[in-house]
C-alpha cells in the first residue's frame, strides 16, 4: 500500500457532519494544497504569542496562568514535540498520522494534558466543529502514547476571545500612543479522552476512501457545486 500522510485536524474532518468523501478524496491527492486557499497570517502571530504568555508566566510565577488552572493539576508547560518525531506510522493501514499540539502540561502525577489554542468566541458554529477538533486532540493523544508523552491523562481546548466591548472609562487601558490593545479572556472546553476508540477506525475509513476511484460527493456540498462549476467553465 501506497503510504499516507495526513495531520490530526484533517483526519477530524472525518467526524462532521458535513464531510464530503469527495473533496475528502481530492484534498489527499493533492497533498493538501488546493487552488485558492489563503490563510490570514496573524492567526499564527495571535498562537504563537498565547504560547509565549503562558511560559513566560510560568518563567515568572512558577505556575500556570490561571484561567488555564480550570483544567486541573497542571505543574508546568512542556515544549511540544516538532513534527518531523511526533508521529505514529499505522502497520494496518500504512498511514503516516502526525501533528502539532499547540500547549503540553504536565501534571502532578507525571502524565501530559493536550490543549489547542483557538481565536475565537465559543458560538454555535464553534459547536458544529467539535467533533472535528475531538478527533484532532485524540490524535495527538494517541501519538502521545506511542512516543515522549506517555501517557496524556487529558486533552481540551482555549478559546481566546477577543473582548470587544469598549465605553469611555475602559479607554485609556486599551489604547497607547502609538494604537491600541485588544484583550482576550480565555475559555476552556475539555474534551472526552478515547483516542484507541476513536483513532483506528477513522484510518481505516481514510485507507478506504484514499484508494477508491474518485468518490461521489455528499448531498448539497457547496465546495462541489463550486468545482463542477469551474469545470464546466474550462470544458
Amino acid at each position: 500500500m501506497e503510504r499516507i500522510r495526513i495531520s490530526g485536524k484533517n483526519l477530524g474532518a472525518l467526524a462532521l457532519t458535513s464531510f464530503c468523501p469527495r473533496c475528502f478524496w481530492l484534498r489527499m491527492h493533492c497533498g493538501d494544497k488546493l487552488p485558492y486557499q489563503i490563510f490570514p497570517g496573524i492567526f499564527s502571530s495571535i498562537d504563537s504569542f498565547s504560547k509565549r504568555v503562558t511560559n513566560v508566566y510560568y518563567e515568572k510565577l512558577g505556575v500556570v496562568p490561571e484561567w488555564l488552572q480550570e483544567f486541573g493539576d497542571l505543574t508546568k508547560p512542556v515544549k511540544s514535540p516538532h513534527h518531523s518525531h511526533f508521529f505514529v506510522v499505522d502497520p494496518e493501514t500504512n498511514i503516516h498520522l502526525t501533528g502539532v499540539p499547540d500547549e503540553v502540561f504536565q501534571r502532578t502525577d507525571g502524565s501530559y494534558f493536550i490543549a489547542d489554542y483557538k481565536t475565537a468566541r465559543f458560538t454555535d458554529h464553534q459547536d458544529r466543529l467539535l467533533p472535528l477538533y475531538e478527533v484532532q486532540l485524540n490524535s495527538y493523544a494517541y501519538i502521545g502514547n506511542r512516543s515522549e508523552l506517555d501517557p496524556v491523562s487529558g486533552i481540551g481546548l482555549v478559546y481566546y476571545e477577543p473582548q470587544t466591548e469598549l465605553d469611555t472609562e475602559g479607554l485609556d487601558e486599551v489604547v497607547t500612543k502609538d494604537g491600541f490593545r485588544m484583550p482576550f479572556a480565555g475559555k476552556l472546553l475539555e474534551l472526552q479522552l478515547q483516542p484507541d476508540k476513536i483513532i483506528p477506525p477513522l484510518l481505516r475509513k481514510v485507507r478506504q476512501i484514499y484508494d477508491k476511484a474518485v468518490p461521489d460527493k455528499a448531498r448539497s456540498c457547496v465546495d462541489c457545486e463550486r468545482l463542477d462549476t469551474l469545470i464546466k467553465l474550462v470544458k
